[in-house]
């Protein structure tokens, strides 16, 4: 192993192993995929540049992207959720959830879903994630910087013609900016959910003051951060860079459940 790196310990394993495809026997590890998607996405090596103690990385990234088409990350991250609630002595499901964007910078010669975000000053994508109240990820959505974001944070809720997904059984209430009223307090209605835009400090407080729970989706981003392969959008697709997103909060989450 990779010195410096710290592969699934046997209890983290044991919470996403359920999940995978394990009846069968293989030529790679499964164990072994998940650690070296996890090491790409700490360290934002290239495919090709993964180390030898990995499997191969042709192998690798045919598991990323199967995993990703399949929804099988989503309910990886999903998991690894819910064990690091529970570890919290909370109910497995939130009641409440948080949603804001953050605009990240685009690799050069990258033109798909491609915008400016004229505000921050940022060319390249957006991305929007639905989280708890502990800074947990449950969906996530990405597209072009210059899409609004009342009107394209509809994927980070169910449609109100489908059955609510289990994640979403609990969810009563959404916390968002102004940026999301409209379009998307609509749709949080129309899900019989109550959309609650943050108050901000009074203006005669002074100084930096954090927003009364929203903080935490912030805190989210900066964890999010201190992942290479997300400091810039380096994917062809959103949807890949959207997979990444994931995988880091499956990282934070099964250290955190583990750690109790």
């Amino acid at each position: 192993m990779v010195d410096g790196y710290q592969p699934l310990t046997d209890s983290q394993w044991q919470v996403i192993a359920p999940l995978l495809p394990l009846q069968r026997k293989r030529r790679l590890c499964l164990r072994q995929v998940v650690d070296a998607l996890r090491y790409i996405c700490r360290t934002g090596c290239q495919w090709r540049s993964l180390p030898a103690c990995f499997p191969p990385w042709s192998a690798v990234y045919y598991y990323f992207a199967r995993w990703q088409s399949t929804g099988l990350l989503h309910g990886l991250n999903e998991a690894a959720n819910r064990a690091d609630r529970l570890a919290c002595k909370q109910l497995a499901t939130p009641s409440l959830a948080l949603v804001d964007a953050q605009s990240v910078k685009l690799a050069p010669r990258l033109g798909q879903q491609r915008g400016l975000d004229a505000h921050k000053r940022v060319n390249g994508r957006k991305r929007q994630v639905l989280c708890d109240t502990g800074g947990r990820i449950w969906r996530v959505h990405v597209h072009a910087a210059n899409g609004h974001d009342s009107r394209a944070a509809g994927p980070l809720l169910p449609a109100p013609t489908q059955l609510c997904p289990a994640w979403a059984s609990r969810l009563r209430k959404v916390l968002t900016d102004k940026a999301y009223c409209g379009r998307f307090a609509q749709h949080v209605q129309a899900l019989g959910w109550q959309h609650q835009v943050a108050s901000r400090p009074p203006s005669a407080t002074r100084g930096f003051v954090p927003v009364a729970q929203r903080w935490v989706v912030e805190r989210t981003f900066a964890w999010l951060n201190c992942f290479r392969r997300l400091a810039m959008d380096y994917e062809r697709t959103t949807a890949s860079h959207a997979a990444w997103l994931l995988v880091a909060n499956l990282t934070m989450t099964l250290r955190r459940a583990t750690a109790h």
